[in-house]
């Protein structure tokens, strides 16, 4: 299977759409600060977050921003507390999924070269 020219700058343009979503999950501190948002369904907040990765609350906050701006997280505020917890309604979010089943879509139809070198 060869993909034309349509496909092609489809993808390119899902890959533009997901890059801050992409890069904000490809840090490593990121993606177990998520883990820890997804444990409780209520979200989490910073000072809770922080106690368990043994980070600074300051370094939480950072690494929560960037993941807000992303389109990945959402606050919720009760009282004098925010809660931090995944955005599931996320056109981002949504995006990257489509992607990545146009990408495995793509895979399914290519020939197996398992026994090239």
């Amino acid at each position: 299977m060869e993909l034309n020219n349509i496909d092609i700058e489809m993808m390119k343009e899902q890959f533009k759409s997901c890059q801050n979503m992409l890069t904000a999950i490809g840090d490593e501190t990121r993606q177990y600060l998520l883990l820890q948002v997804l444990g409780d369904c209520r979200g989490r907040r910073v000072v809770d977050i922080a106690d368990r990765m043994k980070l600074s609350r300051a370094a939480v906050s950072h690494h929560i921003q960037i993941l807000k701006n992303a389109g990945v997280v959402k606050s919720r505020k009760e009282g004098s507390f925010i809660y931090y917890y995944i955005d599931l309604d996320s056109n981002c979010m949504q995006s990257m999924i489509d992607l990545f089943t146009k990408i495995q879509e793509v895979m399914n139809q290519l020939p197996d070269r398992s026994g090239e070198i």
